[in-house]
């Protein structure tokens, strides 16, 4: 999939990177893929994964109980071959497939997935038990699981097709060494070895921050399109090459299949290399900048950006195309609405969202009585190219509305700190989705209880209830009605500088097929084969 098949691709929307299967008798099975990642994972444990190197990595060792499709991006049956919800939404009844195994060939049964969501609902273990906070219990009677809820939650089979949710061998679990859930879990992942995993892969060999491996996993329960089991390849083999330039390099030189996070700069180069697809996938990344709407700043003084007229002229005078091509070398969009992106489920198209209007972003900036010259500090990081390019270019183009930008530059930790605290103007920041679902993103962005609104301190009384009115809402078009009110008095308010979406760049060896990176940014490796 070459570089100027982008604009097609990121107007897919909702769906996910469309995988293309190759006839079954053209499809060759063994060899391993080799796979150089930018940085290495620490646990690829469901329920303690939280960086996404380990999120992004848990689907290739166990599976959930559902699956998103890749084509239609709907819920579909992945351990469990039926499901279905109560007419009052507060129980869900799924059906296991018959004849499950996990990578050493013992069965998968009902007692495995009590077992996994009771670890994934327990608060005191891993960060994820909220997004099943809904569930008062989970019962087995032979194959059908029925969980039963306190209140309806319409994002509930999301969870079930998401990574805390994935279902791991409770035999192999409490035989692990270890007096700790932690304990045990990172005896495991150190170790190895087919014993734990449900996925179409098991962790064969792992060195901390230089390598690992995958090895097929014989008795997956999925066969691809020849009829037999995935996967395809006998295995996936990660090396870890943080440096940019030297992924790119061995690529090139036919040491590594594919190589991740390829710099935007380097895109058309690769792109004209006959022997490489140029991959850019669509993502739910969004670039953006939260802005200070509280009234006044930490040490007291005025705070201009207080005006909501303000802030939208901020959003008016700043030039996305130009960004986009300055940061990202023309390979992403502006952001098309407010809350989400454009790739989240129930996405509703506001573009252009602010699209540039100098004219208009003068007349906002005299309406709200800006004086000239007023200073706001935009906190970035050090050491970054890309937030370094993105002040140089604000600071140009906020200086035609009389606002003089100064730069902060902080590291990471200090960044996340001065957010919490609201000791800030405006900051760069990002996010990628970690569910198919669209209350992640939205209750962190503007649901004020989350986190105050992503540290804005942006506080509506109307979104706040509408937020809350979507967590039970079980009618599909209602709910989809309160998430596009939401996105709408979002960007009315404009708590946020809005800039740009951005996809994933893999670039990836002609003689793979079969890859693909979901929105979510999850590695899916089971349909790879290579020519051989």
């Amino acid at each position: 999939m070459k570089a100027s098949s982008l604009a097609a691709l990121l107007a897919i929307g909702t769906a996910i990177s469309t995988l293309t299967y190759l006839p079954a008798e053209a499809v060759e099975r063994g060899g391993t893929l080799s796979f150089a990642r930018y940085d290495g994972s620490k646990l690829i444990d469901p329920i303690y994964a939280d960086r996404n190197p380990d999120i992004w990595m848990v689907g290739s060792l166990f599976s959930t109980l559902l699956a998103t499709d890749p084509d239609t991006g709907n819920l579909v049956g992945s351990l469990a071959e039926t499901f279905e919800v109560s007419p009052d939404g507060k129980t869900v009844t799924l059906t296991l497939r018959e004849n499950l195994k996990f990578s050493d060939g013992s069965a998968l049964t009902a007692d495995d997935v009590l077992f996994s969501l009771g670890r994934a609902r327990d608060p005191d273990l891993g960060p994820w038990a909220g997004l099943l906070s809904a569930i008062s219990d989970v019962t087995a009677d032979g194959r059908t699981i029925t969980l039963s809820l306190e209140s309806p939650d319409p994002a509930l089979l999301s969870m079930l097709a998401t990574f805390n949710t994935a279902i791991v061998s409770k035999k192999a679990f409490e035989a692990a060494p270890g007096s700790t859930d932690q304990e045990k879990s990172a005896a495991l992942f150190a170790e190895g070895g087919p014993g734990l995993g449900s996925g179409p892969f098991f962790l064969s060999g792992f060195e901390q921050g230089t390598s690992m491996s995958f090895a097929a996993n014989e008795h997956y329960w999925k066969n691809g399109e020849d009829g037999k089991p995935l996967p395809y390849v006998d295995g996936v083999s990660f090396e870890i090459i943080p440096d940019d330039a030297t992924r790119v390099l061995k690529l090139v030189a036919g040491e590594v299949d594919i190589a991740e996070f390829i710099p935007f700069s380097r895109v058309a180069e690769l792109d004209a290399d006959p022997a490489i697809n140029m991959n850019l996938y669509p993502s739910t990344r969004i670039i953006y900048s939260p802005i200070n709407t509280r009234e006044t700043r930490a040490d007291g003084s005025p705070n201009p950006l207080a005006d909501k007229r303000v802030r939208q002229a901020i959003n008016y005078a700043t030039n996305k195309e130009a960004l986009i091509g300055l940061v990202l070398q023309g390979a992403g969009k502006p952001m098309s609405t407010s809350v989400m992106s454009s790739a989240t489920r129930l996405a509703v198209d506001l573009s252009p969202l602010y699209g540039y209007d100098l004219d208009k972003a003068k007349s906002l900036a005299a309406e709200a009585g800006l004086k000239p010259g007023t200073e706001i500090t935009l906190t970035t990081l050090a050491g970054s190219s890309d937030d370094a390019t993105v002040f140089a270019a604000l600071q140009q183009m906020w200086s035609a509305i009389g606002i003089t930008l100064v730069a902060e530059q902080v590291d990471g930790a200090t960044r996340g700190a001065k957010n919490r605290s609201g000791e800030f103007d405006i900051h760069t920041y990002g996010w990628v989705d970690d569910v198919n679902d669209p209350s992640q993103v939205t209750g962190w962005l503007g649901y004020y209880p989350t986190r105050k609104a992503v540290g804005t301190g942006w506080n509506n009384a109307e979104f706040n209830g509408l937020y809350e009115a979507s967590s039970s809402e079980m009618d599909p078009e209602k709910r989809a009605d309160q998430y596009r009110q939401m996105q709408e008095i979002y960007a009315e308010a404009a708590p946020l500088l809005f800039m740009y979406e951005t996809p994933f760049a893999v670039a990836v060896s002609g003689k793979v097929n079969g890859y693909i990176q979901t929105p979510l940014g999850n590695n899916i490796f089971e349909n790879v084969s290579l020519d051989r």
